[in-house]
């Protein structure tokens, strides 16, 4: 029998766009004409707790249940009418289908307000900039927050937009917890989840249920999923794969789990999953890859399949097929602009290149396959997957999700969107390489990215080295004044509490980070407390890095998050909420003059890094000395020729004036008429539309074979108008 797949993601992941996960296996699946059915059920149990129906029913079981409820549950459940009035419209309005419900939001009486719109006071100034609609969706969010409040009080304490029971998914070295969870009635959430997957089975009626688990927040709600479907389809093969079970279950030796699940794959799926079919289809076929699995009442792990991995060009384009893209929800929770990229708009999710070209940074799970094998996509296939997508979707957002974007990469992959005159826009995660220098950064603005986040970790050179970073904290300013000069926004990924810092160091760190936004080359940032893991570096050798593991002991079901004492004995907690607070102020241009002390309840030392290090490290010119093999490329369009003659002395040369009509203004270069003549044609042959890209040596020769002195000409004045308005050397 030909095996039909259905393939889910657990509640719940993000509101506004779906984990690509699934998306990428039913792209490969349709390479191998092996029929599958998606879904992405978080977003399915939200429409239909968040509807007029839905809330019917949450009102009604809180009702029923009799409880003493906080003041804050009180007055939602008083207001419960308006709630029923406004769920519908509000969640039509997130999804894009209700725009001019905005003007009623921003009046602030038409939706009912319980604790969350505190907050507002505080947060009215940071909408000076903002437009309606965006007020509008801040206000609906916040809303949403109420709403999911009550249901966290009043029907399911482990409801969360974004993850669900996730306690009990995180660092669970053992199953006891979670199995024990799952011998209870099912909750008031999992009720609504399982109606929906009931009609799934039914429809679909699947032989193998694949079930993608990417966070701890979707662990509970997998493990659900599969209890109901064994018990309910005996016949059915269900089987985990996923970011969770690839960094978590690699130990994995608990059988109970197997009462579950009858495999659980690890690192990239496509083979394990091929390999699964075809044992589902001949039981006698006997061949895994990477897959654990029960054997006479114990797990083993079989990795006996001879077949390789697939490689990138070879796994076919992310279908989203089967999806409701057109009823994501997006939300504005907080104003930090790269965490409002996260959850605002749908994006289509690629990857420029599997795992990551780096490969060194000592807190990071380097020695796992999806960081340590590197392999990239080339521009002109990733192009030719963004063009499907397109047409799929009917998006034309991209969120390429790799671990870091390797900068050649990127380079060919605008040129290619800008040859083929392809309108997107695209944002991705990177290392602040000095490659990335002001004319990339402007090509990659030109071709419709927007923003990219990267680690700067610990601000501090010491530890940066210690990381294995292979960046400074000067390169990072220079990197990030390129992107933002070029109007490309620029998070950065900030860390504290790694091994062996001192105070001293996270104190001259904050300072740094300080001095990054109020110079203004930094947008958005994040403070992030070390955690260390099983696979990392310092996971693996702690005693190199100055911390000894709490325990040897290996647990049977999660193990990933270790306990670690540090040898310097600081508590780093104390400065999460000073970190924090700061950065949200500098993220908005304000309280730079404070000093870093008023930011924390404690004493701490002054900084003794420099008020200027930053300002400083951005004034050193850049060197003129360019790259033979370095790619000249012209963005702009063909300019208007008039000839003149010029006089002088009684001597008189022959003229050129080109103007050229750039997308925002007009401008004009004056040359002599053979070096204009020659500039006219060389610019049509570098012109970012054509397929050859010349390099600086070939413009060089091509200009020496009919005239001189081509340095001169190069730093003249023309030229360097010409470098303003689109002439790139990458």
């Amino acid at each position: 029998m030909k095996t039909k797949l259905f393939v889910i993601t657990p509640p719940f992941t993000q509101l506004n766009t779906p984990y690509p996960a699934t998306a990428y296996i039913k792209g490969f699946l349709n390479t191998k004409n092996i029929e599958s059915v998606q879904a992405d059920l978080g977003i399915e149990v939200i429409l239909k707790l968040f509807s007029k129906e839905g809330l019917e029913n949450v009102f009604a079981f809180t009702t029923s249940n009799n409880q003493n409820l906080t003041s804050n549950s009180q007055r939602i459940q008083a207001l419960q009418d308006e709630y029923l009035k406004t769920i519908n419209p509000v969640i039509a309005f997130l999804q894009g289908k209700n725009p001019t419900l905005a003007l009623q939001i921003c009046q602030e009486d038409f939706l009912p307000e319980a604790s969350r719109f505190s907050q507002l006071e505080e947060l009215d100034w940071a909408f000076g900039t903002m437009g309606t609609q965006d007020k509008a969706k801040h206000l609906a969010t916040l809303y949403l927050e109420d709403i999911s409040d009550f249901i966290v009080e009043c029907v399911d304490a482990n409801f969360g937009f974004s993850r669900y029971a996730e306690r009990l998914g995180r660092s669970a070295n053992s199953f006891d917890e979670l199995y024990e969870a799952l011998q209870q009635e099912p909750t008031y959430i999992d009720t609504v989840l399982l109606s929906i997957l009931k009609e799934k089975i039914e429809t679909i009626q699947p032989t193998l249920f694949l079930i993608s688990v990417p966070f701890p927040g979707n662990l509970y709600s997998a493990f659900r999923s599969a209890q109901w479907v064994k018990k309910h389809y005996p016949n059915i093969k269900i089987s985990m794969g996923g970011g969770f079970p690839n960094t978590e279950l690699r130990s994995l030796s608990d059988a109970r789990v197997f009462e579950f699940f009858d495999f659980i794959t690890l690192d990239d799926g496509e083979m394990p999953i091929e390999e699964l079919i075809s044992n589902i289809e001949n039981s006698d076929y006997n061949s895994y890859k990477r897959t654990f699995l029960l054997e006479e009442e114990k797990v083993v792990y079989k990795n006996n399949s001879l077949k390789h991995d697939y490689k990138q060009s070879q796994v076919g384009t992310p279908d989203y097929s089967d999806l409701f893209l057109d009823k994501y929800i997006s939300v504005i929770e907080i104003v930090n602009p790269m965490h409002r990229m996260w959850s605002d708009g749908r994006w289509n999710k690629l990857t420029m290149a599997h795992g990551c070209y780096w490969g060194k940074c000592t807190f990071c799970d380097i020695s796992l396959d999806y960081i340590k094998i590197y392999e990239p996509v080339a521009a002109n296939l990733l192009c030719d997957r963004m063009e499907e997508m397109i047409a799929q979707t009917g998006e034309n957002g991209f969120h390429f999700v790799d671990e870091a974007a390797p900068p050649a990469l990127m380079r060919a992959l605008a040129l290619e969107i800008l040859r083929r005159k392809l309108a997107v826009t695209w944002w991705t995660n990177i290392r602040f390489e000095k490659s990335f220098t002001k004319d990339l950064c402007l090509l990659l603005k030109a071709s419709g990215c927007i923003a990219v986040s990267g680690g700067l970790e610990v601000a501090s050179d010491r530890l940066l080295k210690l990381i294995d970073k292979g960046v400074t904290v000067e390169q990072v300013a220079k990197v990030t004044r390129n992107f933002t000069e070029a109007g490309v926004m620029v998070h950065a990924y900030l860390m504290y509490g790694y091994p062996t810092q001192t105070i001293q160091e996270t104190v001259d760190s904050l300072e740094m980070v300080r001095q990054l936004f109020e110079v203004g080359v930094l947008q958005s940032g994040f403070w992030h407390q070390f955690a260390m893991t099983a696979h990392s570096p310092v996971g693996l050798y702690p005693e190199k890095f100055g911390v000894v593991k709490e325990t040897e002991i290996i647990g049977t079901f999660a193990n990933n998050d270790i306990n670690y004492t540090d040898a310097t004995g600081i508590d780093h907690d104390k400065f999460s909420f000073g970190l924090k607070k700061s950065l949200f102020n500098f993220m908005h241009g304000i309280c730079f003059e404070y000093e870093l002390q008023d930011w924390f309840e404690f004493k701490i030392p002054k900084t003794t890094i420099s008020p200027d290090f930053i300002f400083d490290a951005l004034q050193e010119e850049n060197e003129f000395n360019i790259k033979p093999t370095a790619k000249i490329v012209w963005l702009g369009g063909k300019p208007f020729l008039e000839h003149f003659t010029k006089s002088k002395k009684g001597n008189s040369w022959e003229m050129m004036t080109l103007t050229f009509h750039d997308k925002k203004e007009s401008f004009s270069i004056q040359t002599n008429k053979n070096e204009g003549e020659w500039l006219v044609e060389m610019l049509q042959k570098i012109s970012v539309s054509n397929a050859k890209i010349y390099n600086y040596q070939e413009v060089k020769a091509d200009f020496e074979s009919f005239l001189e002195d081509f340095e001169l000409f190069w730093y003249s004045k023309p030229i360097k108008t010409l470098g303003e308005f689109g002439l790139l050397v990458l």
